[in-house]
C-alpha cells in the first residue's frame, strides 16, 4: 500500500510553503472576498486530478522529455495569467471587493483557477517527481496508487487553500470599509497575476 501517513505530512508541508499558488487564492480572497477566494481554492484542488491523471498515464513523461510541449504548456498557461491581470488593471474583469459574489461569478473563477493550474506545466512535473516516492513497488497497480495519492492530496489542498481563502477574505471584507480601496486592490490584483504568468513563462523544465 501507498505510505498515506508520510505522504500526507510531505503534501501539507508542500502546500503551506508559499508558491503562486497561494499566492493567487489569497489575491482573490483580498480583492473579491472570501467566497471567490474558496472557489478559486477548489479550481486549484481540481485542478490537481489532472496532473494526477497525466502523471499516472504516463504523459507528464513526453512533457519532461519534450521541450517543445514543455514550451507550449508553459506559455499558455503565462499568457492565460496575463489575460485575467489585464482585464483587472483594465477594468473589465469580474474582481471587485464584494463578498457577495453570485453562482456565475464563482464558477467562473473556479473555472479560471483550474486552467490556470492545469497550464502550469512545473505543477505535472512535480507531480510525476512527488508520487513515486510513496508508492509500494512490490503491491503493484501503480497506476492506481499514484490515483490514490493524487486524490489525496487533493482534498488537503482544498482544505489548506480554502483555510487561506477564508483568512484573506476577512481581510477583505475589513478592507471594504476603507474609502478607495477597492480600485487600488483592482490594481494590486491584476499585478499579482501579471507577476505570477512572468514566474510561469520563466520556468525551466530542470
Amino acid at each position: 500500500m501507498p505510505q498515506f501517513e508520510l505522504f500526507l505530512l510531505s503534501s501539507i508541508a508542500l502546500t503551506l510553503a508559499p508558491g503562486p499558488d497561494n499566492i493567487y487564492v489569497l489575491t482573490r480572497g483580498i480583492s473579491q472576498g472570501k467566497s471567490a477566494a474558496v472557489s478559486a481554492a477548489l479550481g486549484f484542488a481540481s485542478g490537481c486530478l489532472w496532473h494526477t491523471l497525466l502523471a499516472a498515464l504516463g504523459f507528464a513523461a513526453l512533457i519532461r522529455q519534450s521541450e517543445l510541449a514543455f514550451n507550449l504548456l508553459k506559455y499558455a498557461g503565462a499568457a492565460y495569467l496575463f489575460y485575467i491581470g489585464i482585464k483587472a488593471l483594465t477594468g473589465k474583469s469580474n474582481l471587485q471587493l464584494d463578498t457577495r459574489q453570485d453562482n456565475k461569478t464563482l464558477w467562473l473563477i473556479y473555472r479560471q483557477s483550474i486552467i490556470a493550474n492545469m497550464l502550469n506545466p512545473k505543477v505535472t512535473l512535480f507531480f510525476i517527481a512527488f508520487l513515486p516516492q510513496f508508492i509500494d513497488m512490490q503491491a503493484g497497480h501503480l497506476a492506481t496508487q499514484m490515483l490514490l495519492l493524487g486524490l489525496l492530496f487533493m482534498v488537503q489542498t482544498a482544505i489548506i487553500f480554502g483555510s487561506i481563502g477564508l483568512c484573506s477574505g476577512w481581510v477583505g471584507a475589513w478592507l471594504k470599509a476603507k474609502p478607495g480601496v477597492a480600485s487600488k486592490l483592482d490594481t494590486l490584483a491584476g499585478l499579482t497575476f501579471i507577476g505570477l504568468g512572468v514566474r510561469v513563462a520563466l520556468q525551466s523544465q530542470k
